[in-house]
């Protein structure tokens, strides 16, 4: 899944829309996508208003380390070690937990067992045609969260947080053709302009000296294409149901879960299959492992935080800087050799993310306030 960095705003058939980078592996946080956190900690936690600066900078610097942390630590359980995990199965015990969590925070809302089971009842046992229209989403999630393995497989951590922006100009135009959305003359320059610096990562990418498995970068290109298609339709999508009645998001998210568990348990038996029955469902599981699966899955938490109390400026400098610090991990980590197409393609891609961002000029409040100041002219004169 896909983690919007202005689920509020877009719920509100706002005109300015901003994704996150794959922030957390497409997770619903993510996943990187995490539609299912869009408002998690909204009712718990004091307004806008009544949180300091200080607050929210360290907000933002969790957010921007555990969107780092998810992408070089699943590129290294991918590229480190003799025994090598189910990719698969990760994703689907991610989803497992993700619909433990929203159980929880559904009954939480609720006040009451009695209320919860019935609000189940309703809307996910006798709900079987919104279950089918959710499995949409929850099929094109389970595709995006196993192409973001496939991608960190081939690709290092660094290229691939680059390369994996493209999902901001791919749900900007899902926006304008399914939501009917406008994107100002300043987010279309940005949106090339991330292009663009995509392309030179891309042109000639950077190695890993220190990894010695067997990589294709067009296979890892290829996989983060296809993720990032994903992520945009998927998004937009779900963003389009959630508008289209008055369901409680966490609702929608259990019901999105358990479509997600099932596609997810297909694709294990389908690519996976014997070897798990062979080895099991959790062979090459290790504490590095767990630990994806906690971030990919739990991280939203923080993310959620960042949504309801910064702004888009502050969270393109976090998506800058979850670039920065892949890049500077992966140099310690996998023995990345940065190149000078990789360095100006990043800080290409780091402007354009900014820029996208930057508030959109509202003409109809500036006029009314100055002809108020045109009066107060005529008035002193």
């Amino acid at each position: 899944g896909d983690l919007w960095l202005n689920p509020a705003r877009s719920l509100r058939s706002s005109r300015t829309f901003f994704p996150l980078h794959g922030t957390l592996g497409g997770q619903v946080v993510p996943a990187y996508s995490f539609p299912s956190w869009f408002c998690l900690l909204a009712a718990m936690a004091p307004g806008k208003e009544n949180v300091s600066l200080l607050s929210k900078l360290y907000y933002l610097t969790v957010m921007t380390l555990v969107a780092a942390t998810y992408t070089v630590a699943l590129r290294y359980t991918r590229t480190t070690g003799t025994v090598l995990y189910f990719s698969s199965t990760a994703v689907c015990i991610a989803e497992v937990i993700k619909l433990f969590l929203s159980l929880g925070i559904l009954a939480k809302e609720t006040g009451s067992l009695s209320k919860l089971l019935t609000s189940l009842r309703e809307n996910v046992l006798g709900s079987p045609k919104e279950l089918l229209k959710l499995s949409v989403p929850s099929v094109v999630y389970a595709i995006q969260n196993n192409m973001a393995f496939v991608a960190l497989s081939n690709l290092d951590a660094a290229v691939y947080q680059v390369t994996y922006q493209l999902k901001i100009p791919c749900t900007a135009l899902c926006t304008v053709l399914m939501l009917n959305r406008t994107l100002s003359k300043l987010q279309w320059f940005s949106v090339f302009m991330l292009c663009g610096g995509v392309t030179l990562v891309q042109w000639k990418p950077a190695q890993a000296t220190k990894v010695q498995v067997e990589q294709s970068p067009l296979i890892g290109f290829g996989a983060i294409a296809v993720a990032v298609l994903c992520s945009g339709f998927a998004g937009v999508y779900f963003e389009k149901v959630l508008k289209s009645s008055d369901t409680s998001l966490w609702v929608r998210n259990i019901q999105m879960y358990l479509s997600g568990i099932t596609v997810t348990l297909i694709g294990v038996y389908m690519y996976d299959g014997a070897q798990v029955i062979e080895k099991g469902f959790f062979y090459g599981y290790t504490h590095y492992v767990w630990f994806v699966i906690f971030l990919s899955s739990v991280g939203g938490l923080y993310t959620s935080i960042v949504v309801k109390y910064t702004d888009n400026i502050m969270k393109g400098f976090s998506a800058a800087a979850a670039i920065v610090l892949s890049t500077v991990a992966s140099v310690i980590l996998f023995g990345l050799q940065i190149t000078v197409p990789f360095s100006f393609g990043a800080l290409l891609v780091c402007i354009s993310i900014y820029l996208y961002g930057l508030p959109r000029q509202d003409t109809t409040k500036i006029q009314p306030v100055e002809i108020k100041a045109s009066k107060q002219n005529l008035i002193n004169v």
